[in-house]
């Protein structure tokens, strides 16, 4: 069951996922989390990083989708302005979001990755529902209240992964 939290991959940032990258595995689109993955969870807009970084997958034809389980006025006034689909109140780690992403975006499971910072939403989503999955440090070292409450299971689920030498890097402080 523990192996359903563990990720395809792991990396210190969504910058550190490249269009060449993702086009070499045959990526097609990005379902991704909003809060704490693309920005922290307390700021309104992209930053001109993230924005680069998104004209990059568009110029290579990936699609990006974004999934969050955040409300609705907050997931669209952050993608409503830089015109980046999205699905709020995805209730995630149930699958339902998942398959209208892929429909949304016209892809297979097998041409799509989940990219998120949390276990236990995003990573244990995707992977359930047949998803390459890969899960990014936390932009910011704050959280919402059920967050928070989250990252408690989680550090016990991560402790346990690098134990086994399943997971090697460390969230920055």
């Amino acid at each position: 069951m523990l192996k359903k939290f563990l990720p395809s991959e792991h990396v210190k940032s969504i910058f550190h996922i490249t269009p060449e990258y993702l086009k070499s595995k045959g990526v097609k689109a990005i379902i991704t989390d909003l809060d704490n993955t693309l920005v922290s969870w307390d700021r309104p807009d992209a930053t001109p990083e993230l924005l680069e970084w998104f004209k990059e997958m568009k110029k290579v034809g990936i699609k990006v989708l974004i999934v969050s389980n955040n409300n609705q006025k907050r997931v669209s006034t952050f993608s409503q302005p830089i015109d980046i689909p999205y699905i709020f109140e995805a209730r995630k780690p149930m699958g339902k979001a998942f398959r209208r992403a892929v429909k949304i975006l016209g892809t297979k499971k097998e041409e799509t990755v989940v990219i998120g910072d949390q276990l236990l939403t995003d990573v244990f989503g995707g992977n359930r529902n047949g998803f390459y999955t890969i899960l990014v440090v936390p932009v910011a070292q704050t959280d919402g209240f059920w967050t928070r409450f989250n990252r408690r299971i989680e550090r016990r689920i991560m402790n346990f992964f690098k134990r086994k030498g399943l997971i090697q890097w460390e969230e920055s402080k």
